[in-house]
C-alpha cells in the first residue's frame, strides 16, 4: 500500500483541522488516534498472516512523513507504539520471534508506547536508573521515573526497562505492563512549547510488576550487538527522522503558497518574484532534496538487512540529526518569507516552529550523535 492509500487527503485535512484545537488545549488527539486505528495504521508491520498490513519500515517511515504533514504531534505520538510494533517485526524478519505477541495484539487493538526514557540518563539504552527487582517467578517490579511517555492517555501495554543489580553483574531487564497493572502513576505534567497533542507525560513507576511471561530480554550494562538493541535504534531514529522530514515537507509547502499570496507594494510583484525570497525557498527545497533520499535509503537498508557493520548506528543517529536540525532550519526559513502573521497564535507555520524545536530533545541528541560517529570513523578516545 502507499503513504497515499493508507492516509487519504481528505483524512489528512481532518487531522490537519483538529491539530490547531489540539494545540490550543493542550488536548491528546483522541479522534485522530481513533481514526487511525479505523484504517488499520497501528497494524502497519503486522504479517498479513496477522491480520495486519504487512509493511516494512521504508513503507511506515514514507507513512509517517505523510501523517505529520498534517499533524506532526499526533504523528510523533503514534511512533511510540510504531517503534514497538516495528521492533517486533524487525526481530521477526531476523529469526527471532520473542516480540510477536505485540504484533498480534496490535492487530487486536491494543496501543504500546515506550518508557524507556529517564531524565540524566545519557546512557539511554546501555543503563538505566529504574530499578528492576526480581520476585522469584521471573516476574520484575519496576521502581523509577519514565520522562516523555507518548500516547500516555491511550496506551494500554507500556514497555519499560529496569536494571537488576542483585546478581554478581548488572542486568538490564526488558518488560511490559498493561493499563491494569497496578503500582504506576501518570503525572499531569505535559504543558510544553510544542507537539502538544502527544500528551508525553511523566510515568512514575512504584512496584509495577511486568509478569514473566512479558518480561522478554536481559542484556548486560552497556553498550552491546543484541538484536533488540539494534532494532529498537533502528525503529525508533528512523520513524523519528520520518516525522521531521515532514515537518519540513510542510513548512516548505506553506512557504510557497505564501509567496505567491503576498505581493510587495514597491513592485506590485507577488514575492514569488523576489531574488531574496527565491533564494530563501530554494535554499529550503535544496536541504529537503537531501534528506528524502537519505530517509528512503536508510530505512531501505534495515528492510533488506544491509550488512553495514560499524556504520549502522552512525547512519541511524545521523540521519535523525539531519531530519530534525534540517527541518527546524526550513520552518525557520519558511516563517522568514511568510510574513508576520506567523507570529500570531492558531498560524500553522508558528506551531510547526514549537513543534519542530522538539527534535533538538529526541535521542541521539546532537552531542551523542557526533561521539558515535566519531568512534565510528575514528575509535574511541584513548585513556
Amino acid at each position: 500500500m502507499t503513504p497515499e492509500e493508507i492516509l487519504p487527503g481528505e483524512l489528512l485535512e481532518r487531522f490537519r483541522e483538529r491539530a490547531r484545537g489540539y494545540d490550543e488545549r493542550n488536548e491528546f488527539c483522541h479522534e485522530d488516534l481513533a481514526e487511525l486505528k479505523e484504517q488499520g495504521y497501528l497494524r502497519l508491520f503486522a504479517p498479513k498472516s496477522d491480520g495486519g498490513l504487512g509493511l516494512g519500515l521504508e513503507a511506515a517511515a514514507a507513512a509517517q512523513r505523510r501523517l505529520a504533514t498534517a499533524a506532526p504531534a499526533t504523528a510523533l505520538a503514534v511512533n511510540m507504539h510504531l517503534v514497538w510494533t516495528g521492533v517486533a517485526h524487525l526481530l521477526m524478519e531476523r529469526g527471532d520471534d520473542s516480540l510477536h505477541w505485540v504484533l498480534q495484539e496490535a492487530v487486536a487493538g491494543e496501543v504500546f508506547a515506550f518508557g524507556i526514557s529517564e531524565a540524566g540518563n545519557d546512557s539511554v539504552l546501555f543503563d538505566s536508573n529504574t530499578v528492576a527487582a526480581p520476585q522469584g517467578d521471573g516476574s520484575y517490579a519496576y521502581t523509577g521515573t519514565k520522562i516523555f511517555t507518548s500516547l500516555s492517555p491511550a496506551w494500554t501495554r507500556l514497555g519499560i526497562f529496569g536494571k537488576d543489580s542483585t546478581g554478581l553483574d548488572p542486568e538490564l531487564v526488558f518488560g511490559f505492563i498493561t493499563r491494569e497493572t497496578p503500582g504506576y502513576t501518570i503525572k499531569d505534567d505535559w504543558n510544553t512549547l510544542g507537539m502538544r497533542a502527544s500528551q508525553s507525560c511523566t510515568t512514575v513507576l512504584e512496584g509495577a510488576v511486568s509478569p514473566a511471561d512479558r518480561v522478554f530480554r536481559k542484556l548486560p550494562v552497556g553498550p552491546n550487538a543484541d538484536p533488540l538493541i539494534f532494532a529498537i535504534f533502528a525503529c525508533f531514529e528512523t520513524l523519528l527522522a520520518a516525522v521531521y522530514t515532514g515537518v519540513g515537507e510542510r513548512a516548505l509547502e506553506i512557504a510557497v503558497a505564501q509567496v505567491h499570496r503576498r505581493t510587495s507594494k514597491k513592485t506590485g510583484k507577488s514575492y514569488a518574484q523576489d531574488p531574496d525570497i527565491r533564494w530563501r525557498v530554494a535554499d529550503a527545497a535544496l536541504a529537503m532534496d537531501g534528506l528524502y533520499p537519505q530517509l528512503a535509503a536508510v530505512a531501505r537498508d534495515v528492510d533488506q538487512q544491509v550488512d553495514h557493520g560499524r556504520l549502522w548506528f552512525p547512519k541511524m543517529v545521523g540521519l535523525k540529526i539531519r531530519a530534525t536540525e534540517t527541518a527546524r532550519d526550513v520552518v525557520d526559513k519558511a516563517i522568514r518569507v511568510s510574513g508576520g502573521g506567523t507570529y500570531f497564535a492558531g498560524n500553522e507555520l508558528g506551531r510547526l516552529y514549537r513543534d519542530v524545536l522538539a527534535g533538538i530533545f529526541h535521542p541521539s541528541d546532537d552531542e551523542s550523535a557526533h561521539n558515535t560517529v566519531a568512534n565510528a570513523w575514528l575509535g574511541p578516545v584513548e585513556p
